[in-house]
């Protein structure tokens, strides 16, 4: 299913910043365009000051690529655009090339829901100069929302304790795409369930609702609206009771539940979503069991995150399933990861490589050199550290340095198991790469989470997985820094 043309047009080629355009018309002028070059993209720090990342949207990218083209309608806009001279912005031989222009690169990634950490790379794009330029700015838009809002759902059913999580946020999501790639990533890091009817119709995620309080308000009485509810939904009664008095609506609902179960149904539950959530899922509790409904949910809602859901649990509450939205779909503690996508080699005339470092004044923003591979290496079933090198030259050994602290090093036996952390998605423009079941990639996630220490999931001062470069990589970068800085 290609999930972005349901959502949009087939073209989306114009989802990209001018500036990606008006290089790629200067790489056509300057005859650079068909240079190879390597792209990688990457995050340089952990979301919410956290120990990991869960990395989401590969499939939304693999469908970007295969429908990425500029149509008729596209052209048509770019011819109008005008420089400051009132002339033409681009010529129209460049916009006549543009309009033959298929994506012919190879495109690698970490599989969706894979575990990732600052600097590795989420994607590499290999291939044409002007294309790899023209795919970056679409990329990371669609890679970091959805990596930071798997990511803040991992958090969230962590400080559940596998309690069921429902994804409630599509009304205080940022638009149409963010409300539905956010129910998407969601599902992803671990939530089981979404409100948002469109995502599970596109995707498959299992959907989830009952009404609100204006269904309680239509009616003369509380009690009125939940028997009219129940008549109408017998095999989904799960009442909101905070409308007028909550502990009232949870009796309310008890006395509506056994005329239900008269009938030979079950109510299924109360929603709390006000209040003093702790206390009242307490006596919420207590009203339900005396009732005969020990089997009855406490859904809680009410602007959660994990730090609310931890402080609830502390204080004692009584809650089955939690219903996050805004804090979830927007990531409201942190509303951009900070992925970025930088420029790492071009092939030169002779078909030797030049490999490239952006330098900054903040070493954290000075970026790696070369053709990026990262190995994960593992002991005794728990992943131990990550290792990135260059794929264009050998790996001298399994010794790993922090890029910001060479005193800080750590070294890999040759005989401990490790992995490749990116596949192939296309191989010269071709997809070779069979998307999995959103299912499939949210089973990855958690099972590839388990395999981290615990220190990594604390949402307090978390534990810095090693993450390093490869010595020849290192020594590499250092000596691009001491060349460029001399050349300055």
């Amino acid at each position: 299913m290609n999930t972005l043309s349901n959502i949009y047009s087939s073209s989306l080629s114009l989802l990209t910043d001018l500036y990606q355009l008006t290089m790629a018309y200067g790489y056509w002028k300057n005859g650079i365009h068909e240079r190879e070059s390597v792209f990688h993209l990457f995050f340089r720090k952990n979301p919410f000051k956290g120990g990991y990342a869960i990395a989401a949207g590969v499939e939304y990218v693999v469908n970007f690529i295969n429908s990425f083209k500029f149509d008729e309608s596209d052209i048509d806009y770019l011819k109008s655009l005008k420089g400051n001279d009132g002339k033409a912005l681009f010529e129209s031989e460049f916009l006549k090339y543009l309009s033959n222009l298929k994506i012919t690169c190879t495109i690698e990634s970490v599989k969706e829901g894979e575990i990732v950490f600052p600097n590795e790379p989420l994607i590499k794009v290999t291939g044409a100069l002007i294309q790899a330029q023209l795919l970056e700015t679409a990329l990371l838009n669609i890679v970091n929302f959805q990596t930071l809002i798997a990511t803040k759902s991992s958090r969230i059913c962590s400080a559940t304790g596998g309690e069921t999580v429902l994804e409630f946020g599509l009304r205080r999501a940022q638009g149409v795409d963010g409300g539905i790639s956010a129910s998407r990533a969601a599902y992803i890091g671990g939530a089981h369930a979404t409100s948002n009817v469109l995502a599970g119709k596109l995707f498959g995620i299992p959907i989830k609702g009952t009404h609100a309080h204006s269904w309680v308000m239509s009616f003369d009485s509380e009690i009125e609206a939940f028997e009219k509810y129940a008549d109408a939904m017998p095999n989904n009664s799960l009442f909101l009771v905070d409308t007028y008095d909550t502990i009232e609506g949870v009796k309310n609902a008890v006395k509506v539940g056994k005329k239900l179960r008269e009938k030979g149904h079950e109510m299924l539950g109360i929603r709390l979503d006000s209040g003093d959530l702790a206390y009242l899922s307490i006596k919420a509790r207590e009203i339900l069991d005396e009732g005969g409904f020990p089997k009855a949910s406490i859904v809680a809602s009410n602007d959660l995150n994990e730090e609310t859901i931890l402080s609830l649990k502390a204080q004692g509450g009584v809650i089955d399933v939690w219903g996050v939205g805004t804090q979830l779909a927007t990531a409201y503690d942190q509303p951009a990861l900070g992925g970025v996508y930088k420029l790492a080699a071009i092939k030169n005339h002779n078909g030797s490589w030049d490999y490239k470092v952006k330098l900054s004044e903040q070493a954290i923003k000075t970026s790696n050199p070369g053709s990026l591979g990262v190995k994960r290496f593992e002991l005794n079933g728990e992943y131990i550290g990550d290792m990135i090198y260059n794929s264009f030259e050998s790996v001298e050994n399994f010794e790993i340095i922090d890029p910001f602290d060479d005193t800080r090093r750590k070294n890999f036996s040759n005989q401990l198991i490790n992995k490749e952390l990116l596949i192939t998605l296309f191989k010269n423009g071709e997809q070779i790469y069979q998307l999995p079941h959103i299912n499939e990639v949210r089973e990855y996630a958690q099972k590839e989470l388990s395999k981290f220490h615990l220190g990594i999931k604390r949402f307090l001062n978390p534990h810095q997985y090693p993450v390093g470069l490869e010595t020849s990589l290192f020594n590499l970068k250092k000596e691009l820094i001491f060349k460029a800085r001399a050349f300055k």
